[in-house]
C-alpha cells in the first residue's frame, strides 16, 4: 500500500496526503459501529415497550410497527455516515476520534453523491458473501480503498491536527518541488508578484496541500489570513475566493521563478 497520495494541479502545486491504513480505519469503524449499535438497541427497546404497553402482537398494527422499526434501523445504518460526512466535512465520530477524513480522489471535499454511493455499498460489505471480498480489495488496493471508495471515487486520509500558519512554515514543512525549466517561457500576469518570496510560496503550498484535512472553520480562517496578508503586501484590491487567489499567486510565482532561472 502507498503511504502517500500526491496530486499535481495545473498551477504546478503538489498536494500530498497520508493514506489511512487498514488498522486505523478498523478502529474508527469500531467506534462508529458501537454508536450505531447503541442507537438501534434504543429503537428496538422503544418498539418493544410500545408493543407491550399497547398489547400489540406481531400482526396488524404490531407488524407495521416492527416494519417501521426495521426500516428505521436501515436508515440509521446508512444515514449515520452520510449525515456526519456532510456535517463534518468527511468525518464520522469514529474518524474524528482516530484522526481520519474521507476526501474525493483529487483531494476535493466529499460530495453528497459520493458519500451516498460509498455508504450504500458499505451495507453490502456486511453481507457474508461480500465481507471477504471487501477485505481482500482493501488489502490489494494500493490506497486501501474498500468497494464503496472505489465506486464513490473517494479515499480515506489521515488528518493533521492543530494546523496553524506557524506550523505550516515550521521546520519540517514540505519544500516545494524543483521548478521546471524546460517548458516554454511564460511571464507572470499578477501585479507585484516579485514581492512574494520562497517562504510565502512554501506556506501557500503547504496550506493548499493540507486544506482538505482541515475543519471548515480552520480552513476558512487560515486561507483568509494567508490571502489577506499577501494581498495587502502586494497592494491588490480585495479578493473574492481566498483559495483561488492563493492558487493564482503560486502559479504566478512559479512563472516568475522559471523566467528568472531561464534568464540567469
Amino acid at each position: 500500500m502507498d503511504d502517500r497520495y500526491t496530486i499535481d494541479t495545473p498551477e504546478n502545486i503538489a498536494f500530498a496526503y497520508d493514506i489511512a491504513g487498514i488498522g486505523s480505519r478498523f478502529l474508527a469503524a469500531i467506534v462508529d459501529t458501537l454508536l450505531i449499535g447503541v442507537a438501534e438497541i434504543i429503537i428496538l427497546l422503544l418498539i418493544a415497550l410500545t408493543m407491550s404497553s399497547l398489547d400489540l402482537d406481531s400482526g396488524g398494527s404490531g407488524g407495521i410497527l416492527v416494519a417501521a422499526g426495521t426500516l428505521l434501523t436501515f436508515v440509521i445504518l446508512w444515514g449515520y455516515y452520510i449525515a456526519f460526512e456532510m456535517l463534518w466535512n468527511g468525518q464520522s465520530p469514529g474518524k474524528r476520534l482516530i484522526g481520519l477524513r474521507v476526501v474525493r480522489e483529487g483531494g476535493r471535499p466529499i460530495t453528497f453523491i459520493g458519500s451516498a454511493i460509498r455508504n450504500l455499498i458499505r451495507i453490502a460489505d456486511f453481507l457474508p458473501a461480500m465481507y471477504g471480498l471487501g477485505v481482500v480489495v482493501m488489502f490489494i488496493d494500493r490506497r486501501a480503498r474498500r468497494l464503496g471508495d472505489l465506486a464513490g471515487g473517494t479515499l480515506v486520509v489521515k488528518e493533521r491536527r492543530g494546523v496553524t500558519l506557524e506550523s505550516l512554515s515550521a521546520p519540517g514543512a514540505v519544500v516545494p518541488p524543483p521548478l521546471e525549466t524546460g517548458a516554454p517561457l511564460a511571464q507572470p500576469t499578477m501585479p507585484n508578484i516579485e514581492l512574494v518570496n520562497e517562504r510565502d510560496y512554501t506556506l501557500i503550498q503547504e496550506f493548499l496541500r493540507r486544506r482538505s484535512e482541515l475543519g471548515s472553520d480552520a480552513r476558512t480562517r487560515l486561507g483568509a489570513q494567508l490571502a489577506e496578508g499577501l494581498r495587502t503586501r502586494m497592494g491588490l484590491q480585495p479578493i473574492g475566493d481566498p483559495e483561488r487567489f492563493l492558487q493564482d499567486v503560486a502559479g504566478n510565482y512559479q512563472l516568475l521563478r522559471r523566467s528568472q532561472q531561464l534568464e540567469g
